[in-house]
């Protein structure tokens, strides 16, 4: 396993599926020589494996490169997730390389991760819900999330805020002016790139998973849903 004194030179090829929003990124080490981020009607299996093959083929590398595979594994979209992590496993299994899952929320927060106000991730969950996730950061890097992840209506949310609060996320997009009216300012916004989840960011968070000796098994490795899917719902209803 690749130890601590070779994080330097450790290549990762990083996905995130979870939200409309795609993102590619490759790291190199502690730099990020390429990242691709676009929302698109296009679903995800129509633009992924060529986005990875155009932007490896610009730094001239292959997928025989990449020491680790990263993903979100939710929450996020059903479908997405799906899209991104059976490609990602398919990946990893057939390069006989390490794969490694990033919670979604924990992706999306991890900008912000010196910031010195609290932090509240926000994924838009339709159905007039939202997945999230609150993170208290130290102000000198590193996220120690406060609660587990959830998904409830916008009402629920504000009744969890009591101070001065970082919101992130399409979820914050989506009921921007349902929190703005009722929270204040106990809401405070960040720049529009905070609301976007950028796979630099889930493959530095897969490096730090990886370097302390965490990975996934590519065979067993699941999406994170929170709620059930309308599949099982639907089940649940006919029995």
């Amino acid at each position: 396993m690749t130890g601590p004194a070779e994080a330097g030179t450790l290549k990762i090829l990083a996905v995130d599926t979870s939200t409309p929003s795609g993102s590619v990124a490759v790291l190199d080490g502690l730099r990020v020589p390429v990242e691709w981020s676009l929302q698109s009607a296009r679903t995800h299996n129509r633009r992924l494996l060529g986005t990875v093959d155009d932007l490896l083929r610009e730094l001239g590398w292959t997928l025989a490169d990449m020491d680790v595979y990263a993903v979100t594994v939710g929450p996020g979209s059903f479908t997405g997730l799906r899209i991104g992590l059976t490609t990602m496993k398919t990946l990893a299994w057939s390069m006989g390389k390490p794969l490694v899952g990033v919670p979604s929320l924990d992706a999306l927060a991890a900008p912000l991760e010196f910031a010195c106000l609290p932090v509240c991730c926000l994924i838009d969950a339709a159905k007039r819900e939202i997945y999230s996730a609150q993170f208290s950061p130290g102000g000198e890097g590193g996220l120690r999330r406060t609660g587990p992840y959830r998904v409830s209506e916008p009402e629920r949310i504000v009744e969890l805020v009591c101070e001065p609060t970082l919101f992130c996320g399409d979820g914050w997009l989506s009921y921007r002016d349902y929190f703005l009216e009722r929270l204040g300012n106990l809401a405070v916004e960040p720049p529009a790139p905070f609301h976007l989840i950028r796979a630099g960011f889930v493959g530095e968070l897969a490096r730090r998973r990886f370097l302390a000796g965490e990975s996934d098994d590519p065979m067993s490795c699941v999406p994170m849903y929170i709620r059930p899917s309308e599949a099982e719902l639907n089940g649940s209803r006919s029995s």
